[in-house]
């Protein structure tokens, strides 16, 4: 009897040790890089803000090689008071240089900057612009 339990604790434990060993899914290095950019928008400008998006943005974006995953607005409003004034979008890149390299031709753009310009003439859309990157996981569906 003792050593039909100690084969079953042995079957059992092997697979969960190997499994608690393998080192947790990291982040290619290089390669594919997406961009979380979140937007808070200035006081009352959220409209003009997604207007500026729709209507001159978005074709800046792919002329630059951006590749909009999608853009988002909260919908839970009473757990963020800046919910409301929030815009979030997700940007896929080549790589980070290329990523970089968008971003420059994309400031450059003189369509962009006449864009900013005209939406800007009663001040500033955004209060805040917050930008992270990432790098899928080898199980992630987009890479």
């Amino acid at each position: 009897m003792t050593r039909r339990l100690l084969f079953l604790l042995v079957v059992l434990a092997v697979p969960r040790l190997a499994g608690a060993e393998q080192a947790p899914a990291a982040p290619a290095a290089e390669g594919r890089v997406f961009e979380l950019r979140t937007y808070i928008a200035a006081p009352g400008k959220i409209d003009a803000l997604n207007a500026r998006f729709r209507d001159h943005t978005m074709a800046l974006f792919k002329k630059h090689g951006m590749e909009v995953v999608g853009f988002w607005m909260p919908i839970d409003k009473d757990k963020d008071p800046a919910a409301a004034d929030k815009l979030v979008y997700l940007l896929a890149f080549k790589s980070r240089a290329a990523a970089a390299d968008a971003w420059k031709a994309f400031a450059a753009d003189p369509a962009w900057v006449a864009a900013r310009s005209a939406s800007e003439v009663d001040g500033r859309l955004t209060a805040k612009v917050e930008s992270v990157f990432f790098a899928a996981t080898d199980y992630s569906p987009l890479k």
